[in-house]
């Protein structure tokens, strides 16, 4: 039943996503609009280290090499709300939006308990994941006007909306402390742009509608790799009960992919003639064939821990945008950009039996670095931070958690627009550790 209920929901998934309003920014323009990231809501409140990071009992798709850590099956759901204020100089606007950000199930394909059952070891472990979230959205409604010699105010709308979604399979292996994995995804979306131009001074009213709708579709992948490092195994070898220190480096990568597209384009005259619109369509051209090139991405990183108490570390990750290529929008010129993170959790005391507040998780983040887009020739700037909660509950006899957060983030400071980004973030994660395990009888 747990499965039929979660088919149902990633059939229903997509449509819930795109009926949401998950962005409002002039930013999502540009490219196949702004990406989704690919880190958890945890790993978002800990400035997102994905590339590094790995738990028994959270999902990391970032790295899917860290899926052979996991000891129990996780379902990961969230959703955020939030506001972002764009201000030019003189005027600024506020909007809110809010949408489903993804859906996962993880799970190890041996269970833990089988080999404690048998008392046997393994230096080998699989983890798998199935994953549907947003990989790209576009949402802004910008008017403008302006004076022009010899026709008077000139007024332009431009409309943008949609976006695309993907769906990934995961797997994950471990060989004693090197973990390698695969992630395999497909892309699909619409995207629609739309640019209306109105010469208000005319005797007549004076209008002309532009519209470009395409859909996208195709495959992507990216590889990770992951190797910790034992720092206290004299201490482990002495006493068991000792928690264990250790270092996790991670490296992932996605070489640039293939897309294809089929777009249409209309472009409509409108003019009104006492109180009678008159309507000429110069151009309606349907099912253009086109493809385009979504760009690779590299993530290197690292974290420390100790033990279940804390963990601290850093992530870089570049974006090699200027591969990018798009038959359908073939004016974006975008360049590479880059981001790195900081982040990390503390957790006092996860065997506290009377003091909630010692077991819960408390994270944050700090992220710099830059978006592919250029403003007047500007980089636009990208920074932020990240507070966030894990808060551990019982579910059905076993221990999951609620992860909220916070977020604070700023784009294109110091250019011709500057946006403000305000953001609430909340999931669960639900662990089950009774999948795959052999049954036996006397």
């Amino acid at each position: 039943m747990k499965i039929r209920y979660l088919a149902i929901l990633l059939l229903i998934l997509p449509s819930m996503m795109e009926a949401q309003l998950s962005t409002s920014s002039p930013y999502s323009r540009f490219g196949i609009g702004q990406l989704s990231s690919t880190n958890f809501n945890y790993l978002g409140h800990m400035g997102n280290l994905g590339a590094s990071f790995r738990d028994p009992y959270h999902i990391n798709i970032t790295n899917p090499a860290s899926l052979a850590s996991l000891r129990a099956t996780a379902v990961d759901l969230s959703v955020f709300t939030g506001y972002s204020t764009l201000d030019d100089g003189t005027n600024s606007n506020t909007s809110f939006n809010g949408n489903l950000e993804y859906l996962s199930l993880a799970f190890p394909t041996n269970n833990p308990y089988n080999q404690l059952f048998e008392q046997t070891t393994s230096d080998f472990s699989h983890g798998m994941a199935f994953t549907l979230m947003p990989h790209s959205t576009v949402g802004y409604d910008i008017v403008s006007t302006s004076e022009v010699p010899d026709v008077g105010t000139v007024t332009q709308r431009n409309i943008g909306s949609g976006g695309s979604t993907k769906f990934l399979v995961s797997n994950g292996v471990r060989y004693k402390q090197l973990s390698v994995g695969l992630n395999v995804g497909y892309i699909f979306g619409k995207i629609r742009y739309a640019q209306d131009i109105t010469i208000d001074e005319f005797f007549n009213s004076y209008r002309v509608d532009y519209e470009n709708n395409y859909s996208l579709a195709g495959f992507t992948w990216n590889m990770g790799l992951q190797y910790s490092f034992i720092l206290n195994q004299a201490d482990l070898d002495k006493n068991k009960g000792v928690e264990p220190k250790s270092l996790t480096l991670g490296f992932t990568y996605g070489a640039n992919t293939s897309f294809d597209t089929e777009s249409n384009e209309i472009n409509v005259n409108n003019q009104f003639i006492g109180s009678t619109l008159y309507v000429d369509t110069v151009s309606v051209t349907e099912d253009i064939a086109g493809s385009g090139t979504l760009p690779g991405e590299m993530n290197i990183g690292f974290n420390y821990s100790n033990g279940s108490k804390y963990t601290i570390g850093a992530n870089y990750r570049t974006t090699f945008w200027d591969s990018y290529r798009n038959d359908s929008s073939p004016n974006d010129e975008l360049s590479s950009a880059y981001m790195l993170t900081f982040g990390g959790f503390y957790r006092p005391n996860y065997k506290s039996i009377d003091k909630y507040y010692q077991r819960m998780y408390y994270r944050f983040g700090f992220h710099y670095g830059n978006n592919p887009i250029l403003i007047e020739g500007e980089r636009v700037n990208d920074y932020g931070f990240t507070l966030g909660f894990g808060l551990p509950f019982v579910y059905q006899k076993k221990i999951s958690h609620a992860n909220i957060g916070f977020s604070y983030g700023k784009q294109g400071s110091g250019t011709a627009i500057e946006e403000t980004l305000f953001r609430l973030s909340f999931g669960f994660t639900f662990n089950d550790d009774e999948w795959f395990i052999k049954r036996k009888y006397n």
